[in-house]
């Protein structure tokens, strides 16, 4: 297994789980050559791994995406190609890839006709953490077990001495991450704000973060027009690189589901995760599920007739506006915990 390539584009959180079966195969397995084929946002947080081939994959390009694939791995043959991504679209990326074999998801995450570009399938896991799953690609190469995960994610120097520069200004600070992809996955502006307040009335200072998009411009708008407690806001201020340089420097990052979620788990800073559409003890903060604030179990169940335990793996729960069923004094309890 000296040439092995991994098809994992998107997205943060994701990406950020799959560094972790990265570093796992670069610490058994040194003399492994690696090529990640990523997506081209993912490539700007993790591109600077040392001992990787990154090789980009910009979905803007459309059919022209798969051509210049072709053209960058033209004459490459891996021994293994890890397809860790059931998205159509990295399906289709696979087809382009060379490779004796391809290892894919088992039968029953194998969705949009995974099973047809792969020839190799995981162990099945029940109920398993996308880390874990990720985690069962190097099993199936024969990589030996890691007992803690580790995420080597660098940061240049500019960008740790941009954060050192912030946590001298801002003294002891938690994040408030507040967008997720959709908006129906974010908690109500006016909590996080509740929420914020709460915070400074333990002698925290508060901080928004997050990326230049439409939602997470407008729910940081919102919640700041419920409270001028924040200290700062960097919402679509900062590169991926100095948002992770920054998370490293906070107390505590508080966030649904989303990418800084993730980030904040590689960087070994704690999470307070806010969970009503996904199951968390797959999607949630790896480390943290202890300080996850979760309604999943309540709402799929009234949604499904049974519970989790019965339903497949992965099962959402539907709604707009779930994420009202959390609760502020369940935050404020979990905070609690923390600050204890």
């Amino acid at each position: 297994m000296k040439k092995i390539c991994l098809l994992r584009l998107s997205a943060i959180g994701d990406v950020c789980h799959a560094v972790a079966m990265v570093a796992r195969i670069q610490q058994h397995w040194p003399e492994a050559e690696l090529t990640w084929i990523i997506g081209k946002i993912e490539y700007q947080l993790v591109g600077d791994m040392p001992g990787i081939r990154f090789v980009v994959f910009d979905k803007s390009l459309g059919v022209q995406a798969y051509k210049k694939l072709a053209d960058d791995l033209q004459g490459q043959l891996f021994d293994t190609l890890l397809v860790m991504q059931v998205a159509f679209r990295a399906n289709l990326a696979a087809r382009t890839i060379n490779a004796k074999q391809k290892i894919g998801f088992d039968w029953r995450r194998s969705k949009e006709l995974h099973w047809l570009f792969t020839n190799k399938r995981i162990t099945a896991q029940p109920h398993a953490h996308v880390l874990d799953g990720f985690m069962a690609f190097a099993d199936a190469l024969g990589v030996p077990i890691s007992t803690t995960p580790h995420w080597p994610i660098p940061l240049s120097e500019q960008d740790q001495a941009w954060a050192e520069e912030q946590a001298r200004q801002l003294g002891k600070f938690v994040i408030i991450s507040p967008a997720a992809s959709k908006a129906e996955r974010n908690w109500l502006a006016e909590r996080y704000a509740q929420t914020a307040e709460y915070l400074v009335s333990k002698g925290k200072n508060v901080i928004l973060c997050g990326g230049p998009g439409k939602l997470d411009q407008q729910i940081s708008q919102d919640i700041l027009a419920h409270t001028d407690c924040f200290s700062a806001n960097y919402v679509g201020q900062t590169s991926l690189k100095q948002l992770f340089a920054l998370i490293g420097k906070a107390q505590l990052v508080i966030a649904p589901d989303t990418g800084p979620t993730h980030m904040a788990t590689a960087a070994g800073t704690p999470v307070i995760g806010l969970y009503a559409h996904s199951n968390p003890r797959r999607t949630g903060p790896y480390l943290d599920q202890q300080r996850v604030v979760s309604v999943y179990d309540q709402i799929i169940e009234q949604q499904q007739g049974k519970p989790w335990t019965e339903l497949p793996w992965g099962a959402r729960a539907k709604g707009e506006n779930l994420m009202a069923q959390i609760q502020v004094s369940e935050v404020f309890d979990k905070i609690d915990q923390w600050l204890e």
